[in-house]
């Protein structure tokens, strides 16, 4: 085959998988209600032994046990943080898991960070949807964790088990964890190191 030739099936075959990938991770649109009802869970570390990942190294703060509603999710490959957080999910609980509410907000993501803007009127108090929402920073702790994440579907309700994490590269680059779902802005979001995953 010449290059014009290598190029033009190269150029196909990426688009193909392209579309197949965003076909799998197509949104799911649940029933009406609250889906995850109850808050998050957390609690003092059990183990602050230090983890290494890779060029990582990871300081367990709390256990944290969430079930939420994926409202929007963002995959990571080429920022500074990608070698460790492959990918973020902007989680909801409460009332921020009902689709009646959601319909009141445009809901997105990027570079790192979760942003909601209300249609209209904010239907609830600001201060609820911050405390029932996040976003949250995800670590697989291994290759089978790294799968099911990749998997993941805008709308499906999903239980993340683990510890919240500080980390620190051997650069000296660093991230680390909120501990309260109180906070908004810059420092707000969880870094989760997950450890268990199942999707209800």
């Amino acid at each position: 085959m010449d290059l014009r030739t290598v190029l033009s099936v190269t150029v196909v075959a990426i688009a193909l998988y392209s579309g197949w990938h965003r076909f799998e991770l197509r949104a799911v649109h649940p029933a009406d209600g609250v889906l995850a009802p109850e808050e998050p869970r957390q609690s003092e570390a059990r183990d602050t032994t230090e983890v290494r990942l890779g060029k990582w190294r990871l300081t367990p703060r709390a256990d944290y046990d969430i079930t939420a509603r994926i409202l929007s999710r963002a995959d990571y490959r080429f920022d500074a943080l990608a070698d460790l957080i492959p990918e973020d999910l902007a989680l909801g609980w409460g009332p921020m898991s009902d689709n009646q509410l959601l319909a009141h907000f445009d809901i997105e993501q990027s570079a790192r960070f979760y942003s909601w803007r209300p249609h209209g009127t904010l239907p609830l108090a600001r201060e609820t949807v911050i405390s029932h929402s996040a976003n949250t920073h995800l670590i697989p702790a291994d290759e089978r964790i790294r799968s099911q994440l990749a998997r993941l579907r805008v709308g499906e309700v999903v239980h993340l088990g683990g510890q919240l994490i500080d980390a620190r590269r051997d650069d000296g680059a660093w991230i680390r964890t909120s501990l309260t779902r109180a906070d908004a802005g810059a420092g707000a979001c969880e870094v989760l190191l997950v450890r268990s995953i199942d999707v209800e």
